[in-house]
């Protein structure tokens, strides 16, 4: 009896849901649509070839580059005790042409 063939599409391993944390939606986010590429959240230790390796499995696509930038928690007051918000990391992942990602649906 033959072997199945094996699908190219990367093996989806369980570490990959805690790199990807979130698409992150804004208009600016929207705008780089545009130019093929899509931006998630990501863990604060993750780094670009976590990123590539995780979406790449995740969505079944191509990923050409990835550009990572951390935003600072801006400090805050609430009921006039000062507090800070949570840092947190951006992943602007450019997708080879002719591919997209769906970010309104479920992985």
């Amino acid at each position: 009896m033959a072997k199945a063939k094996q699908s190219a599409a990367p093996k989806v391993d369980i570490n990959h849901y805690d790199v990807v944390l979130a698409p992150h939606i804004t208009e600016k986010s929207t705008l780089l649509s545009e130019h093929n590429a899509v931006v998630f959240k990501v863990a604060g230790s993750a780094t670009k070839p976590q990123i590539k390796a995780a979406v790449e499995a995740l969505f079944n696509v191509n990923v050409t580059g990835v550009n990572t930038l951390t935003t600072k928690g801006k400090t805050k007051r609430w009921k006039g005790r000062p507090y800070t918000r949570s840092d947190v990391k951006k992943a602007i992942v450019t997708l080879a042409d002719g591919q997209s990602i769906d970010v309104t649906t479920g992985i």
